[in-house]
């Protein structure tokens, strides 16, 4: 049976995507309800998957990593085993945030950050190492929008 949100459950995870600092009694007053039911709500909402993590998100700039780069890679190896080493290269390396297998003309689209194009090579010479038939970066320019926030209906 499949869990189904009701306007409480989410003002809670509307409030949690904009302060995930918030006490339990904050949002228990936000929701309007007890702190033992916000909390008992909070337990549900998490057990049933709606709540991945609770997490401080960090300024990448700030830490020395300003430059943000996409990496295009399509394979001619569409088997287990080279998608088994690939996912390996892929969670060995830091600066790579998020990776994705895709549809259409790419095969994967990585996310990562590095101080600097030297950066970018060495992260890249470790991405070789999965044996990829073609890999193309883009470079972020600029920051137009940035969320993590879901839109909730």
């Amino acid at each position: 049976m499949t869990y189904t949100l009701d306007k409480t459950d989410k003002v809670l995870l509307e409030h949690m995507q904009r302060d995930a600092t918030l006490s339990v009694g904050d949002l228990a007053e936000l929701a309007g309800l007890s702190k033992s039911a916000c909390w008992r709500r909070l337990q549900k909402l998490e057990g049933e998957g709606f709540i991945r993590d609770r997490v401080a998100l960090l300024d990448p700039a700030r830490l020395g990593l300003p430059l943000t780069v996409y990496v295009s890679i399509r394979t001619n190896q569409h088997n287990a085993a080279w998608a088994k080493r690939f996912r390996a290269v892929v969670e060995g390396i830091p600066g790579i945030l998020e990776a994705y297998r895709m549809g259409g003309e790419l095969d994967y689209l990585l996310k990562a950050v590095v101080r600097d194009l030297p950066d970018y090579d060495r992260l890249y010479q470790q991405l070789i190492h999965a044996d990829l038939f073609d890999v193309t970066a883009s470079f972020v320019m600029e920051e137009i929008k940035v969320t993590h926030r879901l839109p909730i209906e």
